[in-house]
């Protein structure tokens, strides 16, 4: 195959347009003031939308992936969904195989006596996680689908801000 200036023209505008692809998926715009501070979030599972609250006034609103299986609330471990309910940001996790881990408190004792009731275990390590390590150039692309085994996913650059706006101990509720 012969290579001509129009063959590396061509492919020099694809990667221009795949990186500009990325850089937009990847940036964050309108970015939370590092002051602000949420006292509660809510995870609309139905608008795939996390929302961060001051009283009754929205601090930011970001776009999520959910689980693999979005409907319904989490039963069992391994049913890839999202749980439902009120929990609290109980903890962090700084060396995730995710960019950073807001870990949420599920599951609630209920939801431990109903899954054994069932035979099976409730499951845990449900996080609002960034993207997976080394995979932060994906940006908001990774919300094309739902693809977390129940937890809740936003761009690398979004937790960094929700990582700072949350406290341990936040109330957070997951509606359907």
């Amino acid at each position: 195959m012969k290579v001509t200036k129009k063959k590396l023209l061509l492919v020099g505008c694809g990667m221009a347009f795949v990186l500009a692809l990325l850089w937009t998926a990847h940036r964050n715009p309108n970015p939370l003031p590092p002051e602000a501070r949420a006292d509660h979030v809510l995870i609309e599972k139905s608008t795939r939308r996390l929302v961060l609250f001051r009283g009754s006034t929205v601090l930011k609103t970001y776009k999520v992936a959910l689980g693999r299986v979005p409907l319904g609330p989490k039963q069992r471990e391994g049913d890839k969904r999202t749980p439902e309910g009120s929990y609290i940001i109980d903890r962090r996790n700084n060396r995730s195989s995710f960019h950073r881990a807001l870990h949420i408190s599920y599951p609630t004792p209920k939801q431990m006596a109903a899954a054994a009731e069932s035979g099976a275990t409730a499951g845990g390590d449900i996080m609002i996680h960034g993207l997976r390590n080394g995979l932060g150039l994906i940006g908001a692309f990774h919300r094309i689908t739902d693809w977390t085994a129940g937890c809740i996913a936003v761009t690398d650059a979004e937790i960094a801000e929700i990582w700072r706006a949350v406290e341990d101990g936040t109330p957070i509720e997951i509606a359907p």
